[in-house]
């Protein structure tokens, strides 16, 4: 009896956090899912929709995603100013 009350009492605090967790995963993973699709990275794509990673994989591809852009919008700013020089 006493063992059902400790998993009784373990369970107020494990449900809350197993649905926190479950939201922030859903919300990462739409978000990671949404610009692999609107990038045509169809491997991320299915790696984010197969993996629960707690939000990792789908962070890991959004920072990669932002930096690949970045150094995209530098090397097309560049010539931009050279021709504006001339």
């Amino acid at each position: 009896m006493e063992d059902l009350q400790q998993f009784a009492g373990m369970l107020t605090w494990l449900i809350p956090l197993v649905v926190i967790c479950a939201l922030w995963d859903a919300v990462w993973k739409l978000i990671g899912m949404w610009r692999a699709g609107r990038n045509n990275d169809l491997a991320w794509f299915i790696c984010i929709a197969i993996f629960n990673t707690l939000g990792i994989l789908p962070i890991i591809y959004i920072l990669m995603d932002n930096n690949k852009s970045e150094k995209k919008e530098k090397s097309e700013e560049l010539p931009k100013e050279q021709t504006n020089s001339l």
